[in-house]
């Protein structure tokens, strides 16, 4: 049975989703790659990635007001620049949000479980099955736990600071010469790779046909919750670069855990351990919620199979969307270890959002809420940061677009 979504959330429900989408996993891990590409320059390329991500929430935020369904830029690269443009979205949002499922669940376990690798791969998976079965039991169910989810991460960022600040070792001196190790090419490739940790904001436009009011709803709610991420990060990002330099950074898996023990406040390790897995938990029960509404759309248009399109009668959400996503990503979970894809997500939401300020830019004046300067910049800014992306992504990323779009033309033909 396929039909149009509850409208549950209002604007906190909207902004809470969108926190539990960027204030993830991506914290807990970015800084470290983002260290080696820029050194202290990562603060730099971290305002860069804030600037862009704020374009692109503008974008996605008036698109969403025009076009409340399920989809996002899926849906208003169709309306707006053909369906070919709609489909390149939808493929890399799907297709690189699935990896990000399993990276998110993997880093989930690893911080939970400090075992072996066996026991990571099963509570792993558990963690994927339990939050798609919550997922099945309902939006507001989904936004009930990622208020907690975040309100715990955040409360764990805030204790790693005060112990930054309170350990002693703390201070400038740490940060080694400047101007960036990496120089303004570093700076762009961290400005890519952090921006992974802004893309979650895509989720509230993605889940339109469940928000209520969304002409009013989504543009608040898209650029109070980047807001309020670019503020946390910042934070984050000074206090780790002040307590352990940016080599100690580069060199770490576990940035933040790193910077704690060098700042004289090691007995808050397990406290980052814990922030770490629900962090994780947030990001990746947000992920299940986005990947599901586009694959919805998707379905609901012939570019996925149709029986993807099933909304529940009772729940009212895509239950075989969720299914179908929770089996792939538990069989990705249990065979391979995704936890370095991070430039590969950037690429295909760098890609992502490139359509949706392209697709807002044609949008005419009686949809307009910001100018389209901010589309132009939008747009030019993604491409950059792709183009700077590790080279490895940039060939994941093309090779990934060209099987998507190589089997839409198939079937098409077909």
């Amino acid at each position: 049975m396929s039909g149009p979504l509850a409208r549950r959330l209002g604007t906190a429900d909207a902004v809470v989703i969108g926190l539990g989408s960027m204030i993830g996993a991506g914290v807990f891990a970015a800084f470290g790659p983002a260290a080696r590409a820029a050194g202290t320059g990562l603060l730099i390329g971290l305002a860069i990635a804030a600037v862009i991500a704020y374009c692109n929430a503008t974008a996605s935020a008036q698109l969403a007001a025009a076009y409340p369904t399920s989809g996002g830029t899926y849906i208003y690269g169709r309306e707006r620049l053909g369906h070919w443009w709609g489909y390149t979205a939808g493929w890399g949002f799907v297709v690189g949000k699935t990896a990000s499922c399993a990276a998110m669940a993997l880093t989930f376990a690893s911080y939970a479980v400090p075992g072996p690798w066996w026991a990571q791969r099963v509570v792993a998976v558990a963690g994927v099955l339990a939050l798609a079965a919550l997922n099945y039991r309902g939006v507001t169910k989904t936004a009930q736990l990622t208020r907690i989810l975040v309100a715990t991460s955040l409360a764990a960022l805030a204790v790693v600071v005060a112990g930054i600040a309170a350990g002693g070792r703390a201070g400038p001196e740490n940060l080694g010469g400047w101007p960036a190790i990496g120089g303004g090419y570093g700076i762009l490739q961290a400005a890519g790779l952090l921006f992974f940790a802004f893309a979650g904001y895509a989720r509230i436009a993605t889940m339109g046909e469940e928000v209520r009011d969304p002409r009013r709803t989504i543009p608040r709610a898209i650029p109070i919750a980047l807001l309020i991420t670019v503020a946390v990060y910042l934070v984050v990002a000074v206090a780790v670069l002040l307590a352990a330099g940016p080599a100690r950074l580069a060199a770490s898996a576990a940035p933040l855990t790193t910077a704690v023990q060098a700042a004289g406040a090691g007995g808050l390790a397990p406290v980052v351990r814990v922030g770490g897995a629900l962090a994780a938990l947030g990001a990746l029960l947000a992920l299940i919620a986005g990947i599901g509404r586009t694959s919805l759309a998707m379905a609901r248009h012939g570019d996925l199979p149709r029986w993807l399109a099933a909304v529940h009668p009772r729940f009212q959400v895509p239950h075989h969307a969720e299914i179908a996503l929770a089996v792939v990503v538990s069989a990705l979970v249990a065979t391979v270890d995704l936890r370095g894809v991070i430039g590969f997500s950037s690429f295909g939401v760098l890609i992502y959002y490139a359509i949706a300020n392209a697709a807002a830019f044609t949008q005419p004046a009686g949809q307009r809420r910001w100018p389209r300067a901010l589309n132009l910049l939008g747009v030019a800014g993604c491409l950059v940061l792709v183009a700077t992306l590790p080279w490895q992504s940039v060939l994941a990323g093309v090779i990934m677009f060209a099987i998507g779009l190589a089997g839409r033309a198939a079937v098409r033909r077909a």
